[in-house]
């Protein structure tokens, strides 16, 4: 078996790592994982042929050569030469979890940073106990800063993440009605994402707060954060804000305690004037300077189907599809009704993972939508279905179901609001808008 250290040094000379063959790299190493349906230790041997310089695996069968190199549980290992690899790291790392917005607000974090250092961020939300090692390992010695997203659907999970990204300075987004199930309710979110808090707390870092939310001001207290940087909308905050205008995009001012600035973000939502600020806060902290700041905001332009604004030949699309929670359902109707428009549509469908809850998160979603001025509703999936007697809007099962009555109704010169988990796959109905 192959020790830690041995395996460090291999990828000290391969410093790429590759866990799919179909996007291997030449002269990688390959981390032959185990899944439900798969298991990788039957491509080692294509790995190797593919390029890779090595194949990890953890079944001797699949040992052909001296390039497959043997350990005793593969993820384990992939885990442990990240934890291995951050302790030869001497950079800030800041470590971003909550319950909405934090693929959002990590890279506006990282557009700020950029202007002035040359940084690391989490790649699309590569954020769990295989993407955190991962995005650990792509830290290169000329990265001068680290920003690592790290998500969670149950108990000592971001515990867990900690202790492979050790971050020296953390930002929890907000806290939401998300994965209810699996952290055994509301409460239990706030438990599961207080373990940055407590990380933090432990090893001296630095975290910064949005003083507007009750509850992440509650964890603060409770944890007994003493290094903390608020931000928020009173002027006493080291970075205060206020938003100007949302419609269609998001311009705010904001004070670092001595001077004001204006800045204009291609983002909708209100609810990102928040995850705007968390990204100036930071951005001032590590003395960027507010021009850069600024700079870094106003370039930023959304491609991750996350509160961005598509102009179709028919419609304007907020491309809100690749999650969703009651929190964030709730906000995305909230914004869609602030924004002017002759004709508006809203399409969500179902939201997972909420376990008990389910049945009267859904039906509160669909009340609040009916009490909205939107002129089409359309709700899809199970869950929603569930409650179809009693309301009025559009039903359906499935998306197959919805695009085939899109296709007989075409909708044209609409506001679309298009959210739902990213199980319902709802961009297969955007070419129809």
């Amino acid at each position: 078996m192959s020790s830690i250290e041995t395996l460090y040094q291999h990828y000290l000379s391969h410093p790429t790592v590759c866990t799919d063959t179909r996007s291997i790299v030449h002269g990688c190493l390959f981390f032959a994982l185990k899944g439900e349906k798969f298991n990788a230790n039957t491509f080692a041997a294509q790995a190797l042929e593919q390029g890779a310089a090595y194949a990890i695996i953890d079944d001797k069968t699949y040992q052909k050569n001296e390039k497959c190199i043997l350990v005793s549980d593969v993820l384990t290992t992939l885990q442990d030469l990240a934890r291995y690899h951050r302790d030869q790291l001497n950079i800030p790392v800041i470590g971003l979890t909550g319950s909405n917005g934090k693929t959002t607000t990590k890279e506006l974090i990282n557009a700020v940073l950029s202007q002035k250092y040359s940084t690391f961020a989490t790649k699309g939300n590569l954020n769990n106990h295989i993407g955190v090692p991962l995005s650990i390992l792509s830290i290169t010695q000329q990265t001068e800063l680290a920003v690592i997203e790290m998500g969670a659907n149950h108990q000592k999970e971001i515990e867990f993440l900690c202790s492979i990204a050790q971050p020296t300075h953390g930002l929890i987004t907000n806290i939401g009605m998300a994965h209810l199930d699996g952290f055994g309710g509301f409460e239990g979110v706030k438990k599961g994402k207080a373990e940055l808090f407590d990380y933090l707390k432990k090893h001296q870092g630095i975290t910064f707060v949005n003083r507007n939310s009750a509850y992440l001001m509650e964890m603060t207290e409770k944890t007994g954060l003493k290094k903390v940087i608020y931000y928020g909308t009173e002027a006493s905050n080291t970075i205060s804000g206020k938003l100007i205008k949302s419609d269609p995009f998001i311009e705010l001012s904001w004070n670092n305690g001595s001077d004001s600035f204006k800045t204009e973000v291609h983002l909708t939502g209100t609810y990102n004037f928040e995850n705007i600020l968390a990204a100036i806060c930071i951005g001032h902290f590590f003395e960027v300077s507010p021009i850069d700041i600024n700079a870094g905001l106003s370039h930023y332009l959304p491609n991750n189907n996350r509160s961005q604004i598509t102009k179709t030949d028919t419609n304007t699309v907020i491309c809100d599809f690749y999650n969703a929670n009651p929190s964030s359902m709730a906000a995305a109707l909230n914004n869609i009704e602030s924004l002017s428009s002759n004709h508006k549509t809203v399409i969500i469908g179902d939201m997972f993972e909420l376990g008990k809850e389910s049945f009267a998160q859904h039906k509160l979603i669909i009340q609040q939508a009916e009490m909205l001025h939107i002129d089409t509703l359309i709700f899809i999936g199970k869950h929603f279905q569930e409650s179809k007697q009693e309301h009025k809007g559009h039903f359906f099962t499935t998306p197959a179901e919805a695009q085939e009555f899109i296709s007989k109704h075409p909708i044209n010169n609409s506001l679309v609001l298009l959210k739902g988990s990213r199980g319902m796959a709802l961009e297969q109905l955007l070419p129809l808008l």
